[in-house]
């Protein structure tokens, strides 16, 4: 619970989401297409792929809400959940892992999901240790760089992405329903970009993890978020350019010699703060902030000796 709550509070909320109580959340259920349905609740956005194969959920958000996620699930279809695919190792995502993993279901992640997972970790940002996972909440089948899962009538094609949201990024792609699960590689709506830095993502990356879903997502396809309602792939390519632009105004700034508040005190992303909420966790002067502290190194003019 404490690993839940920790990353509730760095990851997706803001201070007085991150005290809500979560005997309050219902978790409320939108089908996309025939076979692909998407859970929402308190955390990250589930994909459900369910049919005569049984269920396979994408992420499964914190453990107190597993019971209430399994009953939402069999509501859709009454067979057990018998994969859970993690899209990354916050625990806003992998929260029920271990209540579905003693459940019987198999839990599935990239490599660095399990190293990550398995080890405590020293989060700067809140100043605290996140203890490590259980045994039961840990991935027991990992990849690196993809897996296929041939259920329920489709393909589901799991694609690494590297340093993105974080090193352990997955996206998740229906190949007939034509959906795509993005995991937190793309916010929309709810709040700009959080870049995990310590988990090893960047801009960079989350740039081209938007360029590989639009590679993936064909032409009228539904995009899944790591949070927010669903999208389209024309959402998502607004997504692409939004960051494709920020980056390079920062990245300007940068070359120019301005400082981070004078780069900040730009308003770089003015031109999106009507469409993304400027009051999420992660607000327009952190996102600038965190590209900015991450580029300077690079593109700052090295010293003369």
């Amino acid at each position: 619970m404490r690993r839940a709550l920790v990353l509730l509070a760095t990851v997706i909320a803001t201070p007085a989401a991150a005290q809500q109580d979560m005997s309050r959340v219902e978790i409320k259920v939108e089908r996309v297409t025939p076979g692909v349905a998407v859970l929402f609740g308190a955390g990250g956005n589930i994909g459900l792929s369910y049919g005569e194969d049984g269920n396979v959920i994408i992420d499964d958000q914190y453990a107190p809400l597993a019971p209430r996620i399994a009953a939402a699930v069999k509501a859709v279809d009454p067979d057990p959940v018998r994969f859970v695919i993690n899209t990354h190792w916050h625990g806003d995502h992998t929260g029920g892992n271990e209540a579905f993993g003693k459940a019987g279901a198999v839990i599935v992640a990239h490599d660095n999901v399990r190293r990550r997972m398995s080890a405590d970790v020293f989060s700067k940002q809140m100043n605290e240790t996140i203890k490590a996972s259980p045994k039961a909440a840990l991935p027991v089948v990992t990849f690196s760089r993809g897996v296929n899962f041939h259920l329920n009538g489709d393909m589901l094609q799991v694609t690494h992405v590297d340093n993105a949201h974080t090193d352990g990024d997955a996206l998740v792609y229906w190949t007939r329903a034509n959906v795509l699960h993005m995991g937190d590689t793309f916010f929309f709506k709810a709040t700009y970009p959080f870049i995990d830095r310590e988990s090893g993502g960047s801009i960079d990356g989350m740039i081209a993890a938007a360029k590989t879903g639009l590679g993936i997502v064909k032409p009228g396809g539904k995009v899944i978020p790591g949070h927010g309602p669903i999208a389209t792939r024309e959402d998502l390519q607004a997504y692409h350019a939004m960051l494709v632009d920020v980056r390079a105004k920062v990245a300007a700034g940068i070359r120019a010699g301005r400082t981070k508040a004078q780069v900040i005190a730009s308003r770089p992303t003015a031109p999106y703060d009507g469409k993304v909420s400027t009051t999420g966790f992660i607000k327009p002067d952190r996102f600038v902030e965190t590209m900015y502290d991450e580029l300077k190194p690079k593109l700052q003019p090295a010293r003369k000796r």
